[in-house]
């Protein structure tokens, strides 16, 4: 293979995805995995067979891909504002999948039901990481404001994102807690989490979660904790080109790891077989990594562990499956740029 390329471990993988299928029923969780988070209609296949009540996606065109895939629930988890040609699509969508839809204010609910139709559709809660949502309080008004709407109300959700912080997922586990509690005791889905705070989602007012990132991991998963190198499941191929000092350029940069990079980051990315090591500068198709010791050879072959996986996923066409140090399959990102 000529670098770079995205490398997905299939062992690690299908690792990954029993895993947290296990521990979610073992605490009594329906999981609904994020899959804008891989793209992949071979990975939302191995989520489903391991027992996921379906898949939660971002956009209406996420849905459209993933429904033609052979996925029946959907969740498109977003306050989707129906333009005609959404309507349509939304239309077409509720005939042949269970969908279900994000609303957080009774504007967008009414004008659903209007451009739409009658949907099932879940209140969002804001619950500390102040994006889109409604306050605690104000939930149950918008529920019933929604079902005079015409829609039928299964439920509330919320997304704990303060929770990507150090040491912050306790407490953006407990502020979900209390918030999916305050908006409506009594609501049948409570849907939440993320991967970060995951594994604290236990007995409580949860009843679903919607992690995306586990099935790969990135590096900002091991800076913050929420799993070792070894649950690392992609990296970025990449080979080293130049070399000066301590440092060591290597042909992938921002044009594949992607530029995101966290303040409390410890650099552009990481790399599994040299733990000590930084991604210190990205170019668009150049990285600069530091060494500690020695540094690679020109030619040698690194992994990298890109910051925000979601990102280098939607980023390239195709992901290299490989077990056991060969490469056994190639996976096409089938919902990359699927924005709309």
């Amino acid at each position: 293979m000529e670098t770079p390329y995205v490398a997905v471990d299939l062992d690690v993988l299908d690792r990954n995805v029993r895993s947290m299928a296990a521990s979610a029923t073992a605490r009594g969780l329906a999981l609904r995995p994020h899959a804008k988070t891989h793209k992949t209609i071979e990975i939302a296949r191995r989520q489903l067979e391991q027992g996921a009540a379906g898949l939660t996606v971002a956009t209406v065109r996420e849905a459209e891909i993933f429904a033609d895939g052979g996925a029946g629930d959907l969740f498109i988890a977003y306050p989707v504002w129906p333009s005609p040609e959404r309507a349509r699509r939304l239309r077409a969508l509720a005939e042949r999948v269970a969908l279900r839809l994000g609303v957080d204010s009774a504007e967008s609910a009414d004008a659903l039901a209007r451009a739409v139709g009658p949907l099932d559709v879940l209140v969002e809660v804001d619950s500390g990481h102040h994006r889109s949502g409604v306050q605690p309080h104000e939930a149950k008004g918008l529920a019933e404001a929604a079902a005079r709407a015409g829609h039928r109300v299964l439920g509330i959700f919320t997304f704990p994102g303060h929770g990507y912080g150090p040491g912050s997922q306790p407490q953006a586990a407990l502020d979900e807690a209390r918030a999916l509690a305050g908006a409506d005791p009594g609501a049948g889905v409570r849907s939440g989490g993320s991967t970060p705070t995951a594994g604290l989602a236990g007995a409580g007012p949860l009843t679903e979660i919607r992690p995306g990132v586990y099935v790969f991991n990135d590096a900002q998963q091991v800076e913050l904790g929420t799993c070792d190198f070894d649950a690392v499941a992609l990296t970025v191929a990449a080979t080293v080109v130049s070399r000066t000092g301590n440092r060591a350029i290597v042909d992938a940069g921002s044009k594949i790891l992607g530029a995101d990079r966290l303040a409390w980051a410890t650099g552009f990315g990481r790399l599994p077989d040299f733990p000590e090591a930084r991604v210190a500068a990205l170019s668009e198709h150049h990285a600069t990594i530091e060494f500690p010791d020695a540094v690679p050879a020109r030619g040698d072959l690194l992994r990298v562990a890109p910051n925000h996986v979601c990102a280098t996923v939607n980023l390239v066409d195709e992901l290299v499956v490989v077990s056991g140090g060969g490469q056994v399959d190639q996976w096409r990102v089938a919902a990359r740029g699927a924005n709309t």
